[in-house]
């Protein structure tokens, strides 16, 4: 935890939810150890959607659809989100879950390699919400930047890594060790990227909100 439990708690707490459909489903999805977006994080994301008011929503690791499905619940009817998920599994709970919640037509599932997916979208994105594997975020980085739109938001999620971020590497379990790297390298780049303006939130499991200050012929 890189925040105190008992603060976590006392903010859980003071959630008014998401009404029944979404707070059943985060239940199910914790039940079942599927990762969705820490309810912490949930309210910030929420927060920042209400102040920036998106149009066009891309989400990298889609899950079974509660992050996308939060979003939708809090933009306007005009909002599209295009979600991208490789797991077969959780692609065929993430439809079923969009179909139930009934925001099904405002939500684009591509299936596949984010990767390969990325390099096929079109510019641009106001607001991109970064949740897959944490390795492959630096991997992610130049198409996310090519589609992210000047003063667009990207928030990339679980960057801190239950605090491991911060110790030598030698003190990561050695399986650890390679994400632990590229995390800190997407970071640096993260925080070094003219174009970007970013702060690192120790909120859930950290959260890195960065917001496109210039485009890249302005930045050169």
């Amino acid at each position: 935890m890189i925040v105190q439990e008992r603060i976590t708690s006392y903010l859980h707490s003071l959630d008014g939810g998401n009404g029944e459909f979404l707070d059943k489903l985060r239940i199910k999805a914790e039940a079942e150890h599927v990762p969705v977006v820490r309810q912490e994080t949930e309210q910030l994301v929420k927060v920042l959607l209400k102040i920036k008011k998106p149009k066009h929503i891309l989400e990298v690791g889609t899950a079974v659809g509660y992050s996308a499905l939060v979003m939708a619940a809090n933009t306007s009817k005009d909002v599209h989100i295009t979600t991208i998920e490789k797991f077969e599994k959780r692609i065929v709970q993430a439809h079923e879950n969009f179909r139930q919640s009934g925001f099904a037509e405002r939500i684009t599932l591509l299936e596949g390699d984010a990767t390969e997916i990325l390099r096929t979208l079109a510019p641009s994105y106001d607001f991109i919400f970064m949740d897959a594997a944490k390795g492959q975020y630096l991997n992610f980085f130049p198409e996310v930047m090519r589609l992210l739109s000047v003063g667009g938001i990207l928030l990339s999620d679980n960057v801190l890594q239950d605090g491991d971020l911060i110790e030598s590497r030698y003190l990561v379990t050695r399986r650890n060790r390679t994400i632990h790297a590229r995390m800190r390298e997407y970071l640096y780049t993260l925080t070094h990227t003219p174009e970007l303006e970013t702060a690192v939130v120790p909120v859930g499991d950290g959260l890195a909100v960065s917001t496109r200050i210039v485009s890249d012929k302005e930045g050169e």
